[in-house]
């Protein structure tokens, strides 16, 4: 699995969790699902990812574009 598709798989379980949380549980997890969506809207313009930070973390490389920008500026 590559970088980005591992990093868009985190994403969806996360977001399709959230949903399952809202219906089975209680619609407050709906924040959750909102937080996603402005992280993700928040880091195409900032190229700060904390997905990116806790898969640095793990061993595994992070955000693919962020890593992409950061290699070609420098």
């Amino acid at each position: 699995m590559t970088q980005k598709e591992l990093f868009r798989a985190i994403v969806g379980v996360m977001i399709l969790a959230s949903v399952a949380l809202t219906v089975r549980v209680s619609q407050w997890w709906l924040l959750f699902t909102v937080f996603i969506g402005v992280n993700m809207l928040q880091s195409a313009f900032t190229r700060f990812c904390p997905l990116d930070m806790m898969l640095k973390k793990t061993g595994r490389a992070g955000c693919p574009e962020a890593r992409e920008l950061n290699t070609k500026a420098g």
